[in-house]
């Protein structure tokens, strides 16, 4: 089959990952280069290419070699500029949020359907290797039922100047939790509680505790401010527990066999129901060997292959919407002091 025609929009911070991995990916042909500052554009692509730079975006959406579009702008701008390129006849990738509300997500979802065309979210955390060993494990039935998760995700910076630290790193532990989880679970309510310790008009440090429709509670930490970096998610099960670290290319994820047990009531003699129901399992480690790939080729492979095969991708418009969801009950519930937020439910059913 021919490539298909991409162009990527913005040129600023994530823009250039996407021209790199668009550009390594076989079954994509990179046509443009579009960003305001059609100079900076033309920067990133160097002076021996054949890419084109524009700084208008309407110039893409004339031509017909452009099949899809690559969208890292602002997450303010994501939805006119999506809206326009669907209305176009292009399929989208958009990096996350799909945008800053669900009222403009859920449009944009509709408008894709309506129009058979691919809406691809670029959560690329659900493309790691590890991710996707864990959605696996999950899944599986190998570590039983999920009784809770802790994510951490903190380091120095950055500050970003239009979003707050919930809007920008929680939506890659929202995204990995929409992914993995079993789908019969869905997220009912948040409780966020946050702060802005230096004064720079937005939260930087953030606290999450998600209720699940099982009793389960999923907790968050995001933090701009710490001088160490942790990604490290912590997923326990009946049966197993999964420990990620993503930082630590020898053992980034390790399955141990350890836990608590309850012995159910109805053992006990009543000269023993004085003693502890709970006893403690100690097991073994295993380490699974999880492939090393970059997830953003992972995610430009999706791209095409949702396009050519003519099905949603695994991060769809969908799964854009429901980590939005939570982001816009998350940032009511901070408002509110901590209150417990219901998340809008705008599920259809994961991928």
């Amino acid at each position: 089959m021919e490539p298909i025609g991409l162009a990527v929009v913005g040129a600023g911070y994530w823009g250039p990952n996407l021209v790199r991995t668009a550009q390594a990916t076989p079954a994509l042909r990179l046509e443009w280069l579009c960003d305001l500052d059609e100079e900076r554009a033309r920067a990133v692509l160097g002076p021996y290419t054949t890419v084109r730079a524009t700084s208008s975006f309407q110039q893409v959406l004339d031509d017909p070699d452009v099949a899809a579009v690559a969208v890292a702008t602002p997450a303010a701008t994501h939805f006119d500029l999506v809206r326009a390129a669907l209305e176009a006849g292009k399929h989208v990738l958009v990096e996350k949020p799909l945008t800053p509300s669900a009222d403009e997500s859920a449009k944009l979802v509709d408008l894709a359907e309506r129009s058979g065309l691919v809406l691809m979210c670029d959560h690329t955390y659900c493309y790691t290797p590890a991710v996707r060993k864990i959605r696996e494990l999950i899944h599986g039935g190998e570590i039983g039922d999920v009784q809770f998760v802790d994510s951490v995700r903190i380091n120095l910076g950055l500050v970003q100047p239009d979003v707050d630290v919930l809007w920008d790193l929680a939506p890659h532990d929202l995204s990995i939790l929409d992914h993995v989880l079993p789908e019969d679970v869905r997220v009912e309510a948040v409780a966020a509680r946050g702060s802005d310790p230096i004064g720079a008009g937005r939260l930087c440090v953030a606290h999450l505790s998600v209720q699940l429709s099982t009793g389960v509670m999923a907790h968050v930490h995001v933090n701009w401010l710490s001088p160490t970096k942790i990604r490290t998610t912590v997923i326990g099960g009946s049966r197993r527990t999964i420990v990620w670290d993503d930082l630590n290319p020898v053992q980034r994820l390790a399955v141990y066999d350890r836990g608590v047990d309850r012995a159910p009531a109805g053992t006990l003699g009543p000269d023993e129901r004085h003693a502890a129901l709970i006893s403690y399992r100690v097991g073994d480690i295993l380490v699974p060997a999880l492939p090393e790939r970059e997830a953003l080729r992972e995610v430009m492979a999706e791209l095409a292959a949702a396009i050519s095969e003519g099905r949603p991708a695994m991060t769809d418009g969908g799964a854009g919407l429901r980590v939005v969801a939570l982001l816009e009950a998350a940032t009511r519930s901070a408002e509110e002091g901590g209150a417990l937020v219901p998340v809008q439910d705008v599920t259809k059913g994961r991928t």
